[in-house]
């Protein structure tokens, strides 16, 4: 939900980092696997007992994947570098959940229900984009949803940050996915009808 309607607001600094990796002959591919590099940290990094920094590195996984996507559309899309971008993403969260299961072993099957809502949302939204003779700026057709990058990224940094209310944020997130994904569904009831 944000963003698609907040992105606006930062938008001007991702096209001003976009234009710089380009002017230094970076490419958005590079960009791509320079935030899975950053993404994956996170989870390191909270293993080691650093939460605020790997916050920190979790949102500058997430900016520079916005990065990535304003560079290709300033110079040529391509579906591989699509699929980098979403593999990319899913690895990320992959290895947040799988950081927190470690740290917090005694919340598994709250995490395991959390993995199961992103995968079934996800696999909703890829399906959607596949099927879906509409496009929108990105080389797919994106379905918007309550629970976006932005919204996963705020609700993985209070997991990240307050392991007191873990249980709670990991539930909520559920929910909030889960209802996404029906969401999702339902959309594609209507638009593939």
């Amino acid at each position: 939900m944000l963003d698609t309607h907040e992105r606006k607001y930062v938008q001007p600094s991702i096209d001003h980092t976009a234009q710089w990796f380009l002017k230094k002959g970076r490419t958005a591919n590079q960009v791509t696997i320079l935030a899975l590099f950053i993404g994956l940290a996170t989870s390191v990094l909270y293993i080691s007992g650093y939460p605020l920094i790997a916050v920190f590195f979790l949102w500058f996984s997430g900016f520079l994947d916005a990065v990535d996507g304003t560079m290709a559309r300033h110079t040529k899309t391509s579906p591989f570098g699509t699929v980098m971008d979403i593999t990319f993403d899913r690895m990320v969260e992959t290895g947040i959940i799988l950081a927190i299961a470690y740290v917090h072993p005694e919340l598994l099957w709250p995490l395991l229900l959390l993995s199961t809502s992103i995968i079934v949302s996800i696999t909703i939204f890829l399906v959607v984009g596949a099927v879906s003779e509409k496009a929108g700026i990105k080389s797919f057709y994106y379905q918007a949803g309550v629970a976006e990058r932005t919204e996963g990224f705020l609700l993985f940094s209070l997991m990240i940050l307050f392991p007191q209310y873990l249980l709670w944020t990991t539930l909520i997130f559920f929910l909030v996915e889960s209802f996404t994904g029906m969401q999702r569904f339902m959309e594609a009831k209507r638009i593939l009808s």
